[in-house]
């Protein structure tokens, strides 16, 4: 738990800050640095099937650990961007290996987990790593208004070295238990001549069409509200951070209770409530646009409460969601495939934000009809998936 806090606070740092960062220190317009790194993230795309077909073999902890090194070489090679081609590699680098963190790191949540009920298990370690992402969009609040744009260049060597701590945390402190290895390598070999089984399952096929399009809304906040804030809307450089760590904040004080208070849902139906929400969200992010310069600042706050309540209502449902859909002789395998549900919500951000130069309404619309699309696909999927996958476990 400490090792990924501080992997996320160096997110909290980067993240907001990626597309900024490329703009205003780099110096790339906002559609080029967005198709720069929508071209870059894409390579992260062949990561989910490179893990699917290794975490079993050799354990999620070792994928989890290469991963954040891959990350770090990507910080660096930002530090050192100074026009577009390094920009698009050091987006492909962290797409690479968020995209290796992020294929195991399910994986390994649910191995120390144990027997523990995944929806709440999932919702607390999103509520520690939410924190620790709040505290880091914080800092760069702090130091935006402090430093200027030297700030950039500080969060992302801030960043790069978060990496490196977090690895030696997990490699030092979180030895994998030699009888679960060996049940894995067990496992591994059973499924081997079955490792494209995934795609011959349309239902789970299905939970990651949906999972992307409901993921692209948090994505869009990550790297589309500052563009938002300050390009169009020409807000104080304070208000992207602090909306951020609202998010966050709320996110992760009441995750625990949300689930509590929302415990007769089954999945699924938390996550259509979730992205009507959502949808909410996006209609009155647009409207900001019509408003006086001086109330938008508080309204943008007030808006990002409404991505905070969907985030509540889904928190954790859906990778609890996608660890029990996944047949137990093949969990490793399925979960770093459903990765791409986030591989693909993370490469359709940066274009989406992009859509920015057309019209300043226009990405908000976009979002909006990916949550609508993923309604009716989420019904269908609810049907399919076997008896009682989608009604969450006791805690």
């Amino acid at each position: 738990m400490v090792a990924l806090s501080v992997d996320n606070f160096g997110s909290g740092l980067f993240l907001p800050l990626s597309l900024v960062y490329a703009t205003q220190v780099v110096g790339l317009p906002v559609a080029q640095a967005g198709v720069a790194m929508t071209v870059g993230t894409m390579a992260g795309l062949v990561v989910p099937a490179v893990s699917a077909a290794i975490v079993d073999r050799v354990g999620a902890r070792a994928v989890v650990v290469a991963g954040q090194l891959v990350q770090l070489a990507g910080s660096v090679t930002y530090l050192l961007a100074h026009g577009v081609v390094l920009v698009a590699v050091g987006a492909a680098m962290r797409s690479a290996g968020l995209q290796l963190f992020y294929s195991s790191m399910f994986t390994l949540i649910t191995e120390v987990a144990g027997d523990r009920s995944t929806d709440r298990t999932f919702t607390v370690v999103g509520a520690v790593r939410g924190a620790a992402f709040g505290i880091g969009a914080l800092a760069v609040g702090a130091l935006l208004t402090g430093l200027g744009p030297t700030a950039y260049t500080l969060a992302i060597g801030i960043d790069a070295t978060t990496y490196v701590v977090a690895a030696v945390l997990l490699l030092c402190w979180l030895p994998t238990p030699a009888p679960r290895r060996a049940a894995m390598d067990a496992a591994t070999r059973e499924v081997r001549p079955r490792a494209s089984r995934v795609l011959r399952d349309p239902p789970y096929l299905g939970l990651i069409v949906v999972t992307t399009l409901f993921a692209l809304d948090t994505d869009f906040f990550l790297v589309g509200f500052p563009v938002y804030a300050f390009d169009i809307l020409h807000t104080p450089a304070w208000v992207p951070g602090a909306a951020l760590a609202l998010l966050t904040a709320l996110g992760s004080a009441a995750a625990t209770l949300a689930l509590r208070m929302t415990r007769r849902l089954s999945r699924t139906t938390a996550m259509v409530f979730a992205a009507v929400i959502v949808v909410g969200w996006c209609l009155a992010g647009a409207a900001a646009l019509v408003l006086p310069a001086g109330v938008r600042p508080a309204y943008l706050l007030g808006c990002t409460l409404l991505l905070v309540a969907a985030n509540l209502v889904r928190a954790g449902r859906v990778n609890a969601l996608a660890e029990s859909a996944a047949p137990p002789e093949a969990k490793g395998r399925y979960l770093a495939a459903f990765q791409y549900a986030f591989t693909i919500a993370g490469v359709l951000a940066p274009a989406v934000v992009a859509l920015f130069a057309v019209a300043a309404w226009l990405p908000w619309m976009v979002i909006a009809a990916g949550a609508v699309l993923g309604i009716p696909l989420l019904h269908w999927i609810t049907r399919h998936l076997h008896t009682g996958c989608a009604e969450p476990r006791p805690a």
